[in-house]
This record gives structure tokens, C-alpha cells and sequence, in this order.
């Protein structure tokens, strides 16, 4: 249920819409001044009033019931008391009615949202730079499907440029197939590294050549190119699988090389694309920025004029509500250029195109470089998380039934969640040691409680689901239900401000509360059998709602652990 919504459509008429209130309505620090506040300083002077005569006004008038139990004017401010008795009765029967739909909506039927995540590059390792993008964008993806949109994803690889004609040059001069086919991504990566640490002038016009070669149509080179992509995409396929994430198109750069011309032709005829020295570029000095080069001297394509070609194809096959590249902060003017041209063609929809920009996040020796060879690869990040939760679970509970299935789950959902848990635009450096505590506020914590939860249930499996109304909710039983009350909210303002980070913080936070319902109120032992079965059901409703949180993030959850 969606608390602020509830409160602001029985607001009473004011000349002020139900959805502004709504977005104005917070929690206020001391939850001894009440559980959400109406701050009508805003309202002054629209409605001609002081902000104190306003909420006096709406604190005389509003109707109380049930779920909202007390309307009360302090300093400018209308604070609301929720029924601890009606929140109870009504989230719980919420989460009974809906299980593992609980949180979500139909709000963006109708309504696509494009997202362009990972986006990986053919022949070079996925490392642990991809991270963010890959789990970020996955996040996004679910949430969206969970709220009803028509959730697109588009992993825009990077299948275009001439490090192809270089990774040519290099097999010719030193790959064996036999030994590419058993190495895989690895061995091309080698091959890559090598060129650039060895290649003499004469291979670097080999490449240049071999790479007009792939442009051309050339029978071999393109089938090498397909060869080295075949590859990849089958080493790629599987850490997405092991992170739970999954693309609905895979239309790369080199999708694009037959839709730039349309593109490249709408700027001239509008005007706006101009020489300098002897590029082709949209001119945005007006604006702030440098200019936008989309075609080069020699009359070649950039990225930039690809992203354009992108953009406008995306538009015309999906007519996107949204259009979200989840890309690093470092493309900030790119994206800024990019949007900037689109809506100088006259596009309304480039208000639709969002950067969802994020921090980078390296392990602590610091960041890689493909060239060099200096990288971390994702598969070792995941394998090494798994090895030590594999560790720490055999210590823990050396009986532990599938304990490689909960090693995964719990080793991978450490990664995921170490990139997911603070807000994006943060750089990470991530710590094994630190993912994988029982009592941080990490993916294991949460995984733990759930476990815990699961347990409770097993023991009393006997005893049926109770009432909310025959009980009236104590402190921390409140504390427990008012959590899993914001789910839905916290799954919304998770879509609205592109930020999983809100989901995982939820989970966390609702995890320390259900622990301390646990400690403080105990369930098997209740004084009656009513206090029983509710107990017994909020620890239903709380396992619920964490699940449909970390399922968001793309992290599972172990019965056991």
C-alpha cells in the first residue's frame, strides 16, 4: 500500500492535486512526531495562508479511520499518526493476497523503458569494470517488469573498431585455432595484449588493412570477426547467467552502420552539421559544450554517430516512454552532446533519454587496463566470493545440505550487492571480507535473516496464518509491519530515481528489524495462540517481502544456510 498516496487523496479539497501532495509528504525524524509529515510551507503562497494556518486548516478537517489515526498541525507542519492495528491488518492481508507480487504494480502499462546495460566488448574480457553496468541495468530491468512496463533490454556490444583488424594481425602471426578454440575469451585476450606490447609498424597497417577488410564484406575476415564474437558471447553468456541477467536485444555497433546515412542526412538538412577542420560536427558552443563530432575527417563514423543511429531506431521500433543508458560517469558530455543534438533535430523525445551514470569499482590494488593486460576478470571476482563463502558456511554449519548451491547464491549475491548497495554514482572498491559479513549491512545479512525466517516457519508449519486484527502490534512488531509496508514505496522511488540502491538499503534495513522482532518477541513461546499465528505471519510477510527485494537485485535466496 502506498502510504503518502493513501494520506494525500483524503487530504481535504485545497485547490492542490492528490499526486503534489503526495511527492511532498515525508518521515519525520523522531517517529515520536508522528510516522509521515505534510511540510505546507510550499502551499503559503499558492494558497495565500501561513504554512501553520494551513495545516491547522487540513489538521481540523481531515478524516481519520482506521489507518490513519491522527492528524496533528506542529510548526508549519501536518503531522499523520498510522493505527498500528490497521497498518497491520492491511499490509499483512496485502502481502497474503499478492506473495511474490507483492510490492509491484500495473503503473507502466503500456509504457516501454529501453535500457542499454553491460554492453561488453566482442574479444576483450568482461572484467570487473563491467560490474556496475551489468548489475545495475539488470536491476533496472526487473524493477520495471515488477511496476508493468514493458522493460527492454539492449546489451549494445561493442562490435565495431579497429582493434578487430589487430586481433586479425595477431592470430595470424601467432594463433593456432586449436588453441584459441580451448582458451577462449582468454586466449584472444593474450593474442590482444601481445599485439599491443609487440606489434611492429608493418602490423599495425596489417590491422588497419585487415580491419577495411571486415568493412568491406571480406568472406575470411568477417568470418574470423565471427569467430572471435562466437566465442566471447558463449564466455559472456555465462556470467550473465551466474548474475542473473538477461538482454532482449544484443544489436551492437555494427547493427547500426546502415542507419547512420538517414541520420547524418536529417543534420544537413536542418543545418546543424558544420565543418571544422575537416570534421563533421554539431556545433554546441552555444550550449556549453564542445562540438559533436560525428563524422571524422577521413569521412569514418565515431561512436557518436553510431549512439545517434541507436537512438533513432530504438525510437522507431519501440516508441520508448524511456530510454535509459546505464553507462559510466565518465560519458557524462557524451550523453549530454548526444541528447543536446537530438532535440536541436527537433525531437521532443530526447527529454525521454536519460544517462543513469555510475562510479567505477575496482578491487583494492586499483582499476585495470585491457592493453596492458592489467585486469581483473569478473569470473575470478565471482569465483573467489564463492570460495570464501563456500569457507565461511562449512565453519558455520558444516552440515549444510546443497552447499554449493548456497555457496553460489551467497558468493555471487556478494558482488552483486557490493555494487548495488550505495548510490550509483559512488566509486566502490570492493572487499571481499567485507562482502561476505554475516552482521554488515551486505546481501549475506539479509540472505541469513531470511534463512532465519524460513526456519521459524518450518517449526511452526503446523500452526495456520493468523489475524492481524485480533493483535495489537507492539513496538518492534510496528517497527516490522511499517517496514514491509514501504516495500511498494521503496520499489518506486527505486524506478523513479534509477537507484536500486533504495531496494537494497531496504532489505537491510528490514532485515535489522526483523531481527530485533526476533530477540524481543518470541514467536513459538507467545503468550496465545493468536499472538502465535500473528507472529508466525509477519515472519511470513517479512520473508516475503525480502525475497521480492533481493529477487530485484538479481540476488537468490537459500532456504538454509
Amino acid at each position: 500500500m502506498d502510504y503518502k498516496a493513501y494520506i494525500a487523496a483524503r487530504i481535504p479539497d485545497c485547490g492542490i492535486p492528490a499526486e503534489e501532495i503526495a511527492e511532498s509528504i515525508v518521515i519525520p525524524p523522531d517517529p515520536s512526531m508522528g510516522d509521515y509529515a505534510l511540510p505546507c510551507f510550499r502551499f503559503a503562497k499558492l494558497l495565500r495562508k501561513s504554512p501553520a494556518l494551513i495545516a491547522e486548516d487540513l489538521a481540523a478537517r481531515y478524516p481519520l479511520d482506521a489507518i490513519v489515526v491522527g492528524a496533528k498541525a506542529v510548526n508549519g507542519y501536518l503531522n499523520f499518526g498510522i493505527g498500528r492495528k490497521g497498518l497491520a491488518e492491511e499490509t499483512l492481508s496485502a502481502v497474503l493476497r499478492e506473495g511474490e507480487r507483492y510490492g509491484s504494480s500495473n503503473e507502466g502499462e503500456g509504457k516501454t523503458v529501453c535500457i542499454d546495460y553491460s554492453s561488453v566488448n566482442i574479444a576483450k574480457p568482461f572484467h570487473i569494470g563491467h560490474l556496475s553496468t551489468t548489475v545495475l541495468g539488470g536491476a533496472l530491468y526487473r524493477i520495471y517488469k515488477f511496476l508493468g512496463y514493458n522493460a527492454v533490454g539492449i546489451n549494445h556490444l561493442g562490435d565495431y573498431g579497429t582493434q578487430f583488424g589487430k586481433l586479425i594481425s595477431a592470430y595470424k602471426h601467432w594463433g593456432k585455432r586449436e588453441e584459441v578454440e580451448e582458451g577462449g575469451i582468454h586466449a584472444i585476450n593474450e593474442l590482444y595484449v601481445r599485439f599491443n606490447n609487440e606489434a611492429t609498424e608493418e602490423m599495425e597497417r596489417e590491422a588497419r588493412e585487415y580491419f577495411r577488410l571486415i568493412e568491406s564484406g571480406d568472406r575470411e575476415a568477417n568470418d574470423l570477426f565471427e569467430w572471435f564474437k562466437s566465442l566471447t558471447m558463449a564466455y559472456v553468456g555465462k556470467i550473465y547467467d551466474r548474475l542473473h541477467v538477461s538482454f532482449d536485444s544484443y544489436a551492437g555497433e555494427r547493427f547500426y552502420l546502415d542507419k547512420m546515412q538517414p541520420v547524418i542526412d536529417e543534420l544537413k538538412e536542418k543545418g546543424l552539421l558544420v565543418e571544422s577542420q575537416g570534421a563533421k560536427v554539431v556545433d554546441l558552443e552555444a550550449y556549453g559544450m564542445p562540438p559533436f563530432i560525428v563524422l571524422r575527417s577521413d569521412g569514418a563514423s565515431l561512436y557518436a554517430t553510431r549512439d545517434l543511429a541507436a537512438a533513432f531506431y530504438r525510437k522507431k521500433t519501440y516508441d520508448f516512454y524511456k530510454c535509459l543508458y546505464v553507462v559510466a560517469y565518465q560519458q557524462n558530455l557524451h550523453f549530454k552532446q548526444l541528447f543536446k543534438t537530438i532535440e536541436l533535430m527537433g525531437k521532443d523525445w530526447a527529454k525521454d533519454m536519460v544517462h543513469v551514470a555510475y562510479g567505477m569499482v575496482s578491487l583494492e590494488d586499483g582499476a585495470m587496463s585491457t592493453r596492458k593486460g592489467k585486469v581483473v576478470w569478473l569470473e575470478d571476482v565471482l569465483n573467489r566470493c564463492v570460495e570464501k563463502a563456500r569457507a565461511v558456511l562449512a565453519e558455520k554449519n558444516p552440515d549444510l545440505k546443497n552447499g554449493e548451491e548456497v555457496a553460489e547464491k551467497v558468493g555471487v549475491g556478494a558482488v552483486i550487492f557490493g555494487a548495488l548497495y550505495n548510490s550509483k554514482i559512488k566509486d566502490i572498491t570492493f572487499s571481499y571480507d567485507r562482502a561476505l559479513n554475516f552482521d554488515g549491512e551486505t546481501s549475506v545479512y539479509v540472505q541469513y535473516t531470511c534463512a532465519r525466517c524460513a526456519s521459524v516457519l518450518e517449526k511452526l508449519k503446523g500452526l495456520p496464518l493468523g489475524d492481524a486484527d485480533k493483535v495489537q502490534p507492539n513496538g518492534e512488531e510496528f517497527a516490522l509491519v511499517k517496514a514491509i509496508a514501504d516495500f511498494p514505496e521503496a520499489v518506486r522511488g527505486a524506478a523513479e530515481n534509477y537507484e536500486p540502491s533504495v531496494v537494497a538499503r531496504w532489505c537491510v534495513d528490514t532485515a535489522q528489524k526483523f531481527n530485533k522482532f526476533y530477540i524481543a518477541c518470541p514467536i513459538a513461546q507467545a503468550e496465545t495462540e493468536d499472538l502465535r499465528a500473528f507472529r508466525k505471519t509477519l515472519t511470513y510477510a517479512a520473508l516475503c517481502a525480502m525475497k521480492n527485494g533481493m529477487g530485484l537485485l538479481g540476488i537468490g535466496v537459500p532456504e538454509k544456510m
